[in-house]
């Protein structure tokens, strides 16, 4: 009996009302009762599958308040895919992450909505491309970044994540001895890696398609039409939006700066859907775009997430000389203890500006 909120049965209306309170700035009353409709289900196939989906912070809110039973950045869902229990894991994320799952957990079946949910980070360096790079620096740790395929990883000595690539690479540096560190794929990380450490760094021009757009201009336009907005930057976007900006640091370290702080207005220059999401948390903060969306991301929808529970469809395996090899930068990343505090780029006192070396 449709007697509840927006049409919904009484049952539905209050199984998922904690959602809609969340999402309700984000979906019309239009989109909800399909929506709620396919949040209860997937919910209770989760149940049957002995399931659980990890959602990346730049899934849609209805998936990330709706569905997700861990939410975070790439960092956590590596260590969530490692301790989980459940027999099935939901990668709510691109096919990178997936393979780092079954990397992490060889003896899950993990699935993905949708196959082509790729990254544009990942797609600018191969396994074949770490082979020639080691021989051109003989004797250099490799760190790579996580956002990259599973061939890559098995390349590398340890990856790192945005909340982490200062310490990671740090710790490189003095495990191997040297002073200098190859960082890559991506060139903006690298580089602004590179103004918070004396480690030298070596990068490859890999460019994420969401934060390279950016620029100084987009923050100087905030400002004016926005003056007491803070504005948060991420560590993918160039060097010269990160100076311009207010706070700069890993997904982790903006939500939390905004959590701690709760200023009156915020731009989130990263994915849109992560505004979104810390918005639904903190109902008091108005954030303000601009932001960009990934198109990868947004291929994974509720539709797609309910299929593949349903059919238990497009699985992502990895070949076990590939996922030994990748295990071990992997686990090396997941091992070393957290940063002692959250990891801010600090671009107006950074201890220097080194130059970076593009391969």
């Amino acid at each position: 009996m449709a007697d509840g909120a927006f049409g919904l049965s009484r049952d539905l209306a209050r199984e998922t009302a904690p959602v809609w309170a969340k999402v309700k700035d984000f979906v019309t009353p239009m989109e909800w009762p399909a929506q709620a409709a396919l949040i209860s289900e997937i919910n209770a196939l989760k149940k049957t599958r002995d399931a659980v989906i990890l959602a990346h912070n730049y899934m849609t809110p209805e998936i990330f308040h709706g569905v997700g039973d861990y939410v975070g950045d790439s960092l956590g869902l590596a260590k969530e895919a490692a301790r989980s229990r459940a027999k099935v894991i939901v990668q709510a994320g691109v096919h990178f992450m997936a393979e780092t799952s079954k990397i992490l957990s060889p003896d899950k079946t993990v699935l993905i909505p949708d196959l082509r949910a790729g990254c544009s980070l990942a797609a600018s360096i191969t396994g074949a491309d770490v082979r020639l790079i080691k021989q051109r620096y003989p004797g250099l740790p490799v760190v790579t970044y996580v956002n990259t395929t599973a061939d890559v990883k098995a390349e590398t000595d340890i990856c790192c994540t945005s909340a982490n690539a200062v310490q990671v690479v740090e710790w490189a540096a003095r495990e191997w001895g040297v002073d200098r560190v190859i960082l890559i794929p991506d060139e903006f990380l690298a580089r602004n890696v590179a103004a918070q450490t004396s480690v030298g760094i070596i990068a490859w021009k890999g460019r994420c398609e969401v934060h390279e757009r950016f620029t100084a201009a987009d923050v100087a336009e905030m400002r004016a039409a926005y003056p007491g907005a803070e504005i948060l930057a991420h560590p993918e976007c160039p060097e010269d939006v990160l100076a311009a900006s207010d706070f700069a640091g890993s997904t982790a370290a903006m939500i939390d700066h905004v959590t701690a702080r709760r200023p009156k207005q915020v731009v989130m220059l990263t994915e849109c859907s992560m505004a979104s999401n810390v918005a639904g948390d903190l109902p008091e903060v108005q954030f303000i775009g601009p932001c960009n969306l990934c198109p990868h991301m947004k291929r994974i929808t509720l539709e797609n997430i309910r299929d593949c529970l349903v059919n238990m469809q497009f699985e992502v395996t990895v070949p076990e000389d590939i996922a030994e090899r990748a295990r071990l930068a992997v686990q090396r990343m997941v091992d070393l203890p957290p940063p002692t505090v959250p990891a801010r780029y600090d671009m107006v006192r950074a201890r220097h500006h080194v130059a970076v070396e593009l391969i």
